[in-house]
């Protein structure tokens, strides 16, 4: 099993280290998270995430605003966070209500501070394998796979979802490191064929059991980033889990795969930002094994 879970434990510990060395020289690694309106899914992500920041020592800020915030209000915030030399990573948690703009929000936000990864800069330097930051979805799946020493180079790779959050950047940085990577969508023709062939699946679409075992191979590599809650409450996957298990070589447990990674990253990010703005190495500080 991939499980996210015990991955991002070892990660915390890390950062904790890596907080305390900073603070010892003067600088706390500060992360800003805006909500617009009361979304209640919005919440529980937020709350996760402070409830982490704060366990590894860093500096955690939550600016709620009304849902009834103009583009313009919200674009002020957002230029405010960035001249603040105390604030080192900085995000707009989405959905935003329907009158706001989400591209024209993500471009307001300083790309050297953008710690979610939705930038266009740093989407656009991940295509010249030159960017710093990452999508936190993506990365986390990658850094999960090298933890538990799984080839990608050479790899044969299906990516069910092509979404700008998972599926399109993932598939760039997967080949980047030498992978073989097909993009599946809605429109591909027998994406069985695809998904029997390859080595690792990667499915990321909101669907719960999109994915059989009668769909890979032996001895596949299945990451699950969907989270779906069925009528009964469950939470569930985009993949049927209790048979799939049994004939992949590892899967991600939902919940407990992908999901705590995401938080993951997005504290590692805080900490590069915070090294960047200082003019210090990260890797003085992210030690990766």
């Amino acid at each position: 099993m991939l499980s996210g879970k015990l991955r991002s434990e070892e990660l915390m510990t890390k950062y904790q280290v890596a907080v305390e060395r900073l603070k010892s020289e003067g600088i706390t690694p500060k992360l800003v998270v805006i909500t617009v309106g009361e979304d209640p899914a919005s919440m529980v992500y937020v709350g996760q995430k402070e409830r982490r920041a704060l366990e590894v020592g860093m500096a955690f800020d939550w600016i709620r605003l009304p849902e009834t915030i103009s583009q313009a209000e919200l674009n002020e915030c957002i230029e405010c966070l960035n001249k603040d030399e105390t604030v080192s990573g900085l995000i707009v948690q989405f959905p935003l209500p329907d009158h706001l703009d989400k591209l024209e929000t993500v471009q307001k936000i300083a790309a050297s501070k953008d710690v979610d990864g939705f930038h266009p800069e740093n989407l656009g330097l991940i295509t010249l394998n030159q960017s710093a930051l990452f999508p936190c979805t993506p990365r986390g799946i990658i850094d999960l796979l090298e933890a538990h020493n799984i080839p990608i180079q050479g790899q044969d790779v299906v990516i069910i979802g092509r979404s700008h959050v998972v599926g399109m950047p993932l598939s760039i940085l997967l080949i980047n490191m030498g992978a073989t990577v097909t993009v599946c969508s809605r429109s591909t023709k027998d994406r069985d064929k695809y998904t029997r062939d390859a080595d690792i699946v990667i499915v990321a679409t909101g669907v719960p059991g999109l994915l059989g075992a009668n769909q890979i191979k032996e001895g596949a590599v299945v990451v699950d980033v969907g989270i779906n809650r069925l009528e009964t409450g469950k939470l569930v996957g985009d993949v049927l889990y209790d048979e799939v298990k049994e004939k992949a070589s590892f899967i991600t447990p939902v919940p407990g795969g992908v999901g705590p990674m995401t938080v993951a990253m997005l504290l590692e990010q805080t900490i590069l930002c915070a090294c960047l703005q200082h003019k210090l190495n990260p890797t003085d500080y992210l030690e990766r094994e």
